[in-house]
């Protein structure tokens, strides 16, 4: 494969003054039975929690203003949301009772601003490497995995001619890898949006309910931009280990970027907990 010289964007955070460092963190309340919507004065770029049991939503395809938020019992965690170049932070915290519903954001709240740096890197063309720490040894592992061989996944699930797979679940250090094969045997090429995993408890009582929480990859590595038509692309997605209960699975989705091609790959909590090691 060619490589080619790309220009790349590294975001860094500008200097903050003293009276923002010493700033008291806002806190914003959630539960999981009501939505708390949060209003920004610009479009969402990226919302991260810092907790599992906070789930932070907004429109990833057509950035809005608006996100929603729900909490699930537990200790305190942190949101941080990024518009355009203003960067937002709060403490999240979990309360039954919510008597605030709504929280109109303004650009006074903003902790600070993003300062783009233009620096020349070499890449490979359609593909999206992602760490969020120092990811050397998992872009050996998930390098090494991906010359294996390629085998029928023995999970796999298809809508509209996009077939969703798992090759193998890999267990390394505090790591799962996850090799996952799209293949496209439509005759239109197959825009990839995003790829999410998340896991899911199904609650029983007078009204069945089902709680999803998104688990954030480490890594990503040779992840596609596009699957061309009567094409099947092979990457690796790279999760901090976790295990799932008897009522909990995991799902496996990917979302078509201005299409309805979506697929939905559930995985069974034996899976999760019995996968390979990596040797």
């Amino acid at each position: 494969m060619k490589i080619y010289i790309a220009i790349s964007v590294f975001i860094v955070v500008s200097a903050l003054s003293n009276a923002q460092n010493s700033r008291k963190l806002n806190t914003i309340y959630a539960n999981d039975q009501k939505n708390t919507a949060l209003f920004f004065p610009r479009p969402i770029t990226q919302g991260i929690t810092g907790s599992t049991q906070f789930v932070f939503t907004y429109n990833r395809e057509k950035q809005q203003n608006f996100g929603l938020l729900q909490a699930f019992p537990g200790e305190e965690s942190n949101l941080l949301v990024i518009c355009g170049n203003f960067i937002y932070s709060y403490i999240v915290k979990y309360k039954k009772h919510l008597n605030k519903l709504n929280y109109f954001i303004t650009e006074s709240e903003s902790i600070g601003e993003l300062t783009p740096q233009v620096i020349k890197t070499v890449i490979e063309p359609e593909l999206h490497n992602l760490s969020i720490n120092n990811g050397k040894h998992y872009h050996k592992n998930a390098a090494f995995l991906l010359s294996k061989k390629p085998r029928k996944p023995h999970l796999i699930e298809r809508n509209q001619g996009i077939f969703l797979g798992i090759e193998n679940i890999i267990f390394q250090d505090s790591e799962l890898y996850f090799v996952i094969q799209v293949s496209n045997e439509s005759s239109l090429d197959f825009d990839l949006n995003f790829l999410e995993l998340s896991t899911q408890t199904r609650q029983r009582g007078k009204k069945t309910s089902v709680q999803t929480l998104l688990k954030q990859p480490l890594f990503q590595f040779n992840v596609p931009a596009v699957v061309k038509a009567n094409q099947t692309k092979r990457f690796v997605y790279v999760f901090s280990k976790f295990s799932l209960s008897k009522d909990r699975s995991a799902v496996l989705e990917i979302n078509e970027k201005n299409g309805a091609r979506d697929v939905a790959l559930k995985i069974s909590h034996r899976i999760i907990n019995n996968p390979d090691v990596y040797r």
